[in-house]
């Protein structure tokens, strides 16, 4: 899967999915640009999920009929998020072309 994290998203979450081709947005072609506009570039370059820790995207942008997947993490905290990334991983593999999904702070997923 071709996957874009979004700037605020640490780089490190690539290590939670092997396997995929991993983009950051903090790259200079992606860094600065609108949360509409990184969308739409990243659908154009046929992204199947973009990864963010943006809690207002969905209230902010017009999601319905998007292409991309868009996967919303409960922190940005490179940290915390290290500690969980099997269970990122288990989000990410469960996700459909289109779907917006919220991943709330694991209250019992087991820690790495």
């Amino acid at each position: 899967m071709k996957i874009l994290l979004d700037e605020c998203v640490p780089v490190q979450i690539r290590d939670a999915l092997p396997g995929h081709e991993i983009h950051s947005a903090t790259d200079p072609q992606w860094r600065g640009l609108s949360n509409g506009e990184l969308l739409r570039l990243a659908e154009q370059q046929e992204f199947q999920l973009i990864v963010v820790a943006d809690k207002n995207m969905r209230y902010q942008q017009n999601l319905a009929n998007r292409k991309i997947a868009i996967l919303e993490l409960w922190t940005n905290h490179r940290p915390t998020l290290e500690q969980y990334f099997q269970y990122i991983s288990a989000a990410v593999e469960r996700l459909l072309p289109g779907q917006y999904l919220e991943l709330t702070a694991p209250a019992s997923f087991p820690r790495k």
